[in-house]
C-alpha cells in the first residue's frame, strides 16, 4: 500500500497539535488562501506559522478580551515575551499597551481605533522578525488558567533541564571546527535568528560608519524584507546584486560603496533555485572589505554542508531537517570563531538574541529529535538522485532545479559533506495545465520541506503571490530566472519508487 493518500483542505501537516505546516491540495485552495477567501480558510484548522496564527494563540487573545473589559475589542498580538511587544510597540511609534503575561508570552493591544494599515505592519513585523508566540506557550498558559484540561501529550527530551545544552552541542559538532557550544545561539524560529545576526552586525558595524547591506540572489520573502525595511535608511542602505555566480560584478558594487557596507546575507544554495555561490572566494571578498558574511544553509542543512569557515555569522531555521516530525518551530545563529569580527560579535549577538523569547518546551521537543538527524538525512539523501533522474527524463518537465545541477554542481560538492549530501529539495516546472498536475498530485501539499513526510507546493504562489499576479511581478521573477509556476518538492523518508509512482501518477 502506497504511503501516500490525499490530505484533506486545512488539515495539519503532521496532523498534531503544534504541526508546522497545512494542507492547500488544489491549487484553487492555494488561490483562495493568498487571497483570503472564507470558503477556503474557513477550513484552516491551522497553518504555516507566522502566516497564519495559531488557534492557540487566538484562544489567549479571546481570553484575555474576555477577562479584561479594556481589552474588548481591540486587535492582540501575542509575542514571545515581553521585550518582544515591547519591540514591536517600538516599531510602531510607541503606539498600543503592553500586557505581559509570562516571560515567554506578553501581548500588545493596539487601539479600537487603529486602522487596517497598523494592523499589517504589526503583523508583518512579527512575521519578518520571527517573534510570534510560541503555540506551547500558549498552550501551556491555558491549561494553567484552567482553560484547557492539560497539554496534548508529546515526546521530550528524558533531561528536559539539559536540552538547551543539548541542541547546542550537537549543533556545534554537527558544524565542526571546533565550535564550542557557546558559539551556538538558538532563537524562537527561523527569522528570529536571521534577524537577530542582522541585529548583531549591524550593532558592530553601524559606529564605523557601516550601514548599508547586500541581497546576494534571490532569498526568501522575510529575509529580503529585513533587508528592504528594516535597514537604517532602506532607500539608501538596501542593495542587491542578483547573480550569485557573478563576483566580479559583487567587487565593483562593494567598491562602489566602499567602507559603507554592514554585510551580505545569502543562502547557500538559494531558495527557491538551488544555486551555490563559489564561497570560498565570496568569503575572501567579503574579509577584503570589511564587510559581515552572514550565511543561510537552510535549504540542504548544515548537516549536509559545511560553510561555517566562510561566514562570520550562519543562521538556520531548524523547523527544517532537525526537527523532522514536523511540529517544532525554532532557529539557530552561530559565530564563526575564526571571523575577524567573531570578537565583537559575540556579545552582540547575545544582545540580539535576547530580544525574543526561547520557550523551554519548544526546546525539549527539539532536543527529543535532533539525535535522529543524521539518520533521517542519510534516508532523504539516498531517494533524492532517484527521483531528480526520473524527473529528468520525464516529457512534461521542462525545468529543474537540485543541489546537483550543473550550474553550481562543483561548487556545491566543494561545500558538502559527503558525496551523498545532497538534500531534500528539488524544484521544477511542468509542462501544460499546473492544476491539472497539482491537483491529481497525492503527495502532501503545503510549506516547509527536510521532514521525515515529502512535500510539494507551488512555491512562488505561497511566497510571492504579490509577484505571480501581476504583470511587473512576473517580469521581475524572470529577470532572476524564476518561472510563476514553479514547484518545490522536499523529498522525504518514503520509499522512492513510492515518491516516483505518485508523481507519474499525476503527470501521467
Amino acid at each position: 500500500m502506497s504511503a501516500f493518500v490525499p490530505v484533506p483542505l486545512g488539515q495539519r501537516i503532521p496532523n498534531l497539535l503544534h504541526g508546522i505546516s497545512c494542507s492547500l491540495p488544489t491549487m484553487r485552495s492555494v488561490i483562495g488562501y493568498e487571497e483570503k477567501d472564507p470558503a477556503i480558510t474557513a477550513h484552516l484548522t491551522s497553518g504555516y506559522p507566522r502566516f497564519v496564527v495559531h488557534p492557540l494563540l487566538r484562544q489567549v487573545a479571546a481570553t484575555l478580551a474576555h477577562r479584561d473589559p479594556s481589552l474588548a475589542g481591540r486587535q492582540l498580538w501575542l509575542t514571545a515575551g515581553p521585550a518582544a511587544a515591547a519591540s514591536l510597540r517600538d516599531y510602531l511609534g510607541q503606539i498600543g499597551e503592553l500586557v505581559p503575561l509570562t516571560p515567554f508570552l506578553a501581548a500588545l493591544a493596539l487601539p479600537a481605533t487603529a486602522s487596517p494599515d497598523l494592523f499589517n505592519t504589526a503583523r508583518r513585523y512579527l512575521q519578518h522578525t520571527g517573534a510570534f508566540a510560541s503555540s506551547r506557550a500558549a498552550e501551556d498558559w491555558l491549561v494553567f488558567n484552567g482553560l484547557l484540561p492539560s497539554a496534548e501529550p508529546e515526546r521530550l527530551f528524558a533531561a528536559s533541564a539539559d536540552a538547551h545544552l543539548h541542541v547546542r552541542q550537537t549543533l556545534a559538532a554537527t558544524y565542526g571546527h571546533g565550535l564550542a557550544a557557546n558559539d551556538v545561539h538558538l532563537a524562537p524560529s527561523g527569522m528570529a535568528a536571521t534577524y537577530a545576526a542582522f541585529r548583531a552586525v549591524n550593532a558592530v558595524q553601524a559606529p564605523l560608519g557601516r550601514t548599508r547591506w547586500i541581497q546576494l540572489g534571490w532569498l526568501y520573502l522575510d529575509t529580503i524584507a529585513i533587508l528592504q525595511k528594516l535597514t537604517a535608511s532602506p532607500a539608501e542602505d538596501y542593495l542587491r546584486h542578483a547573480d550569485v555566480f557573478d563576483l566580479a560584478g559583487l567587487r565593483r558594487l562593494l567598491e562602489a560603496h566602499r567602507g559603507k557596507v554592514a554585510g551580505l546575507l545569502a543562502e547557500v544554495p538559494t531558495n527557491p533555485l538551488i544555486q551555490t555561490s563559489d564561497l570560498p572566494a565570496l568569503s575572501s571578498l567579503c574579509r577584503e572589505h570589511g564587510v559581515a558574511l552572514v550565511l543561510d544553509p537552510t535549504i540542504a542543512s548544515p548537516f549536509n554542508i559545511d560553510v561555517l569557515p566562510h561566514a562570520d555569522l550562519v543562521t538556520n531555521s531548524l523547523t527544517k531537517y532537525t526537527a523532522s516530525e514536523g511540529d517544532v518551530i525554532l532557529g539557530a545563529v552561530t559565530t564563526n570563531p575564526s571571523s575577524p569580527l567573531a570578537a565583537a560579535l559575540r556579545p552582540a549577538l547575545a544582545a540580539a538574541s535576547s530580544l525574543a523569547a526561547l520557550y523551554p518546551r519548544d526546546v525539549a521537543r527539539l532536543a527529543a529529535q535532533i539525535d535522529a538527524t543524521p539518520a533521517l538525512i542519510a534516508r532523504i539523501n539516498a531517494r533524492t538522485p532517484a527521483v531528480v533522474a526520473f524527473l529528468e527524463r520525464h516529457p512534461r518537465v521542462t525545468g529543474l532545479h537540485w543541489s546537483g545541477h550543473s550550474s553550481s554542481a562543483s561548487n556545491y560538492a566543494a561545500l558538502a559533506r559527503s558525496p551523498d549530501s545532497i538534500g531534500s529539495m528539488i524544484s521544477f516546472t511542468v509542462a501544460g495545465d499546473l492544476p491539472a498536475f497539482y491537483d491529481r498530485l497525492r503527495i502532501a501539499k503545503g510549506p516547509s520541506f527536510g521532514l521525515a513526510t515529502t512535500l510539494i507546493c507551488p512555491f512562488m504562489y505561497l511566497a510571492h503571490y504579490d509577484l505571480v499576479t501581476t504583470e511587473k511581478g512576473r517580469a521581475e521573477l524572470a529577470a532572476n530566472g524564476i518561472a510563476p509556476d514553479l514547484l518545490r518538492l522536499s523529498v522525504g523518508a518514503e520509499p522512492a519508487e513510492e515518491i516516483i509512482a505518485v508523481l507519474a501518477e499525476a503527470l501521467g
